[in-house]
């Protein structure tokens, strides 16, 4: 095929001037320049982005202009501009930028479980002994999907004026009008720049903060949402449900679209949010493991300058379920990871030998009788080998062979919708019913399109032994229930992201456990015409500690972000309803402190922790001095004078709630302060767990406190008495008649192979 002139020409051209631009190979960057100034206006911002870009473009004011997409000036510097790689790198290079990176994909990691946790069944929400009547006063700011206004969640029944200090708004786009927001909705607006630049699809619907994929509007009413007499999801899990701050406002930031929510796009909003005044950022999201520098990572920046300014960031810790996947690293996060609770949605599978089993299902149909059932295998069709066919994939089975019967599907990889289309691609072969073998066991209840249920291995293993020793092997599947007190519970869930840190491996992530498996909340009927419905993911955990997190701002308005994280981590729990360790699935271990941090969270205790392990924004600073940040870029990020001469030893040394030492030599020894914010005079002791073959000792072994937010300073010390392989766990306690004061201690032995501990 010939090349025409004029393309050939610009082929030329680029060579020529040696300008990539004109070849249209430019893409989406942040240029990210830390703090701002307390004396820099907006405007000047503005004008020194426009000077960078025109400068890198040889003095073209045009082209400058038109590759700007958004300037950030509000609770830090930046803009978002679209680059050559060789611009990028030339002004990576210039005075005053941090840092430089390309306009990066995060996806989303996608109500009884209040009462599960021990919260009151009404919408008071209260807890004994403390009134959060304030959290009327607490704005939380969800970026995700956006949300479906009209939701019963999200009525403003009784609910008092906008507080005073807002200063957001609510932005009109496709059907979405600013006289939508209410007092309950005081904020909405919504970003697609950096999405924009990057897909071109035409899928886009509401170009607007309206939610047309549900995500959105299920995470703001798990965190907040208004009490809803009969929630359920087409019959199943009926009864009166609420998120956990009810009277809580929402500000809604719509980054996310179908495909996933770009960095160019939050961070945008997180500069918005710190300006409009929200106490709470909830982020049901993150990169793909393993995470960047945190520098370089659009979550890690905006969470720094929003927690610097006293707002709390929560945010899901990721749903790869395998060791050292966790995502949103940061010490100044609080990273959530996934439970389950005491409800399940299961389908009974009768097999002909009249055994009953059981799997997790979300489908309505049942089968009024039994039918053949055979392996998807045995179905294969056309080039598609036996094997292929055992996973149901498109086309790949044999429509006679299927016909009138229940297959036995195999699933191994980790989207939910996959296994929906499996179902669907069944019933499209003619088979009447789907048995699906999941070979992570993640315990998630799917709305299949027909009779079907998933299993784990184990169950699926015996109905496999059952067909292959039958002559003429039945199976009936019956509809969906739902199932309390389900046993044990809370479980970490097979999916939840797991530690540990693989940025900075002193930091134990995740921070803490709650319920993310099978959660119902409201949803968007532009989505499956439904008004709420059942999801699971360590999206669905996130704003459940984002509630807890408005009640304790109501109650504690002072607190700073690490006081409130410190609250949630100490008074977690390590046991599940029975008094019994927690598990994690699907194999039924024990579960350690990488699965679930510091334990499943417990509301009823946090109001009152007793002691805190507070830190300010200057100990986030020595934090980031021990990783190695140079304090000419710590100067640009904060905008302070200090200097890494107070830095850390070790990045451990951080006032953490927890204490995680990876590479222990012979002996080490960290020092913590916790502040008194129980009863005057109270006196507490050391109770500790040590790590197998770690000696642990503690000085003083006694704290013993006069007066209310005293400080109080302790050395841990850990000792090697023993070999051991890999990390072991223990923990340690203050403890007096009242109250414990729980921290994980994680500890791995170095051996000589590894680096000097330092």
């Amino acid at each position: 095929m010939g090349v025409s002139k004029k393309t050939l020409s610009l082929l030329f051209l680029c060579v020529f001037l040696g300008e990539i631009s004109l070849c249209f190979s430019t893409k989406l960057y942040v240029v990210y320049m830390g703090s701002k100034d307390s004396d820099e206006h907006q405007d000047e911002i503005l004008r020194q982005n426009h000077q960078m870009l025109t400068d890198i473009h040889g003095g073209n004011v045009e082209q400058a202009k038109t590759s700007h997409v958004y300037s950030y000036r509000h609770g830090f510097k930046g803009f978002a501009a679209k680059l050559t790689e060789k611009q990028a790198s030339e002004i990576s290079k210039m005075p005053g930028v941090v840092s430089v990176f390309p306009n990066t994909k995060r996806n989303l990691h996608t109500t009884h479980s209040w009462d599960f946790m021990g919260l009151s069944e009404d919408e008071t929400m209260e807890i004994p002994g403390f009134s959060t009547k304030n959290q009327v006063n607490v704005i939380i700011g969800f970026i995700d999907t956006g949300i479906w206004p009209e939701s019963p969640s999200f009525r403003d029944t009784n609910m008092p004026p906008v507080p005073a200090g807002w200063k957001g708004q609510c932005q009109s786009g496709e059907a979405f009008n600013a006289s939508i927001c209410n007092r309950k909705i005081i904020g909405a607006r919504y970003y697609m720049s950096g999405y924009a630049a990057e897909e071109n699809d035409g899928k886009t619907m509401f170009k607007s903060a309206r939610d047309s994929t549900g995500h959105g509007s299920h995470t703001a009413s798990t965190a907040a949402g208004r009490y809803v007499a009969d929630m359920n999801y087409k019959g199943l899990a009926s009864g009166g449900a609420r998120g956990g701050a009810p009277m809580a406002r929402i500000a809604v930031y719509k980054t996310c679209w179908s495909s996933g929510c770009y960095d160019v796009d939050l961070l945008a909003a997180f500069d918005d949010a710190i300006r409009d005044g929200v106490h709470v950022i909830s982020l049901s999201l993150g990169p793909d493991a393993p995470q960047g520098d945190y520098f370089s990572d659009a979550i890690s920046v905006g969470s720094f300058h929003a927690v610097s300014r006293g707002i709390l960031v929560v945010a899901s810790v990721g749903n790869e379920g395998t060791s050292g996947s966790a995502t949103n690293l940061a010490p100044w996060m609080i990273t959530v990871a996934a439970s389950s609770t005491d409800r399940d949605f299961t389908s009974d599978i009768l097999l002909g030998n009249r055994v009953q089993l059981m799997g997790e299902s979300l489908s309505l149909s049942q089968m009024n009788t039994s039918a053949r059932i055979i392996p998807a295998s045995e179905a294969y069709a056309g080039y598609f080998t036996p094997y292929q066919s055992s996973y149901c994939l498109d086309s790949s089975l044999n429509r006679t062979k299927a016909k009138g019967k229940v297959l036995v599907c195999r699933h191994a990889g980790s989207s939910s919708e996959s296994k929906l289309e499996k179902s669907n691609i069944v019933k499209q072969a003619g088979g009447v019913g789907m048995i699906l073998i999941d070979e992570a066991d993640k315990g998630v209840a799917i709305p299949f399109s027909i009779p079907a249920a998933t299993v784990g291995k184990k169950i699926g293993n015996k109905i496999l032994a059952y067909i292959n020793n039958t002559r003429l092997p039945t199976a009936r599947i019956l509809s969906a229930k739902t199932v309390l007190g389900a046993q044990p519970a809370p479980r970490v869930t097979a999916f939840s992201s797991r530690g540990p840190n693989s940025l900075t491996p002193e930091i134990l992530k995740p921070d803490i456990t709650a319920p993310g498996l099978n959660i119902l909340a409201a949803w968007s009927p532009a989505m499956s015409k439904l008004n709420f419905n059942i999801l699971s993911g360590t999206s669905m955990a996130c704003p459940h500690i984002s509630g807890v997190v408005a009640l304790l701002k109501a109650v504690h308005p002072s607190w700073s972000p690490s006081a409130i994280k410190s609250a949630i981590m100490t008074t977690a729990k390590l046991s599940d309803m029975h008094h019994k360790p927690i598990i994690v699935d699907p194999e039924g271990k024990r579960a350690n402190p990488f699965d679930f941090g510091s334990g499943f969270v417990n509301p009823t205790k946090v109001l009152d922790p007793g002691l805190i392990y507070d830190a300010q924004p200057e100990d986030y600073r020595a934090f980031l001095c021990s990783i190695g940040y140079d304090e000419k870029s710590l100067h640009l990020i904060t905008r302070d004078n200090r200097t890494c001469d107070q830095t850390f030893a070790s990045p451990n040394e951080l006032n953490y709630p927890s204490i995680t030492v990876p590479n222990l030599r012979n002996k080490y020894s960290v020092t913590r302060t916790v502040t008194n914010v129980g009863k005057s005079r109270s006196t507490y002791k050391a109770v500790i767990f040590a790590p197998k073959g770690i000696n642990v000792t503690v000085v003083p072994q006694r704290l013993a406190f006069t007066r209310y937010y005293q400080k109080m300073n302790f050395t841990v010390t850990f000792k090697v008495a023993a070999p051991t392989q890999g990390y072991v766990f223990g923990s340690l306690s203050w403890r007096n008649k009242r109250t414990w004061v729980t921290s994980p201690l994680v500890v791995r032995v170095a051996h000589s192979n590894m680096g000097t501990m330092v």
